[in-house]
């Protein structure tokens, strides 16, 4: 990539390690559907300004979901990314005032503990939980999103006690954060983000990522669902109680 097409004051370098850590995360996001975005929302806070962290994360993330829901379309449930999505339009318009009235510290511990409730409790069954579970999920994931960049353990939190296939699990899972990542995408312009500096290394970093995904798409159909569902909970426990431990100040 030329450096006159990077952002100001990003090297060669730097831009050819985030290109490659985009293939990376995508990859695992595709084999087990979660952490990914966590992993590349680190890589980018390390990489640029924090003004434009979470901006550029959504554009890029919303890049890679298109191409793993691209891929893994015949897996989809689309009445739950229905749900989810109808969700997040109300969870986008509320972000917008959520993300300077919130301290960081309430939206990270409600999120860790969200997420470890929803991996190890036991969840009644109550008729209609799927449709407004998702829909209440949507709104949530879109708010907290707008703050800290990365819901996807908690969408996949949302969408593990369904009884999804493991197939179906990612790809919905994929679909879901498509649209919101959009809608963040739209919000983030309303509010006055300039995308427009970003656009070739966001442009090569969601190439890289779509390559990922085919790699961990194949993983993915060899995986034992034993073995696949042991290392969602394994890696959402861990996410949630890092969250714990941010939110406590740690």
């Amino acid at each position: 990539m030329f450096p006159t097409l990077l952002p100001t004051g990003l090297s060669p370098a730097l831009a050819l390690l985030l290109i490659a850590v985009s293939f990376l995360t995508s990859a695992f996001t595709a084999a087990f559907g979660i952490g990914g975005g966590v992993a590349m929302l680190g890589a980018l806070a390390g990489a640029v300004p924090p003004g434009v962290v979470i901006a550029v994360h959504g554009l890029v993330q919303f890049g890679s979901n298109v191409g793993r829901t691209i891929v893994q379309r015949a897996h989809t449930l689309w009445p739950l990314v229905a749900r989810f999505t109808a969700g997040s339009v109300v969870g986008v318009g509320l972000g917008a005032y959520f993300i300077v009235a919130l301290p960081e510290r309430i939206l990270l511990g409600v999120l860790g503990s969200f997420i470890l409730a929803m991996t190890w409790v036991p969840k009644p069954r109550v008729p209609g939980l799927a449709s407004s579970g998702l829909l209440i999920g949507g709104a949530l994931a879109s708010i907290i999103s707008m703050f800290v960049g990365a819901v996807g353990p908690f969408v996949q939190a949302l969408l593990l006690p369904l009884g999804l296939e493991k197939r179906q699990l990612v790809a919905t899972h994929a679909a879901c954060q498509t649209f919101q990542h959009l809608l963040k995408v739209f919000a983030f312009g309303a509010l006055g983000f300039a995308f427009t500096e970003w656009l070739p290394l966001i442009v090569a970093m969601i190439a890289s990522g779509f390559a990922g995904t085919i790699a961990g798409t194949k993983l993915l159909d060899r995986l034992p669902e034993r073995w696949f569902l042991i290392t969602v909970k394994a890696a959402l426990t861990l996410v949630g109680l890092d969250l714990l431990r941010r939110a406590a100040g740690y």
